[in-house]
């Protein structure tokens, strides 16, 4: 039983290095200018280092014309909303100068006058003259 049981231990051995193992194959890069420049590194870190204060000064740059233009852009939309509400207005205004030059006329001023119990004179009006004493 020893043997038997030390052969099939040593076949199970036998068989486990016979195992091949695949290894995958590593795929290819290819060789093409991106890779080159990601990979192998054309940019220096002592390039990069020098070249840092640019790039933030263009970053800068970058964000303040951006921001310009949102404030220009909200700049329009204000200008654009005074607009309208000056044209409102002016609306306003004509239909309220013309209502009230409508309301001021001789017979609307009578009308209104007339339910306050006040009518119009039918005599002329007459010119009052003081006399100075001479003293």
């Amino acid at each position: 039983m020893t043997n038997r049981l030390r052969t099939e231990i040593q076949e199970e051995v036998e068989a486990e290095k016979k195992l091949v193992v695949e290894e995958k194959t590593v795929k290819e890069i290819p060789d093409n200018f991106l890779t080159q420049f990601l990979t192998k590194g054309f940019i220096t870190t002592e390039a990069a280092t020098k070249a840092l204060p640019f790039v933030l000064y263009v970053a800068l740059l970058g964000m303040v014309y951006i921001g310009n233009r949102h404030l220009a852009e909200k700049n329009i939309r204000d200008i654009d909303k005074l607009t309208k509400e000056v044209k409102e207005l002016s609306w306003d205004y004509k239909s309220t100068k013309a209502d009230l030059a409508f309301k001021s006329t001789l017979t609307e001023v009578e009308k209104r006058a007339d339910t306050l119990g006040i009518k119009t004179s039918m005599q002329p009006p007459q010119k009052i003259t003081v006399k100075e004493d001479e003293q």
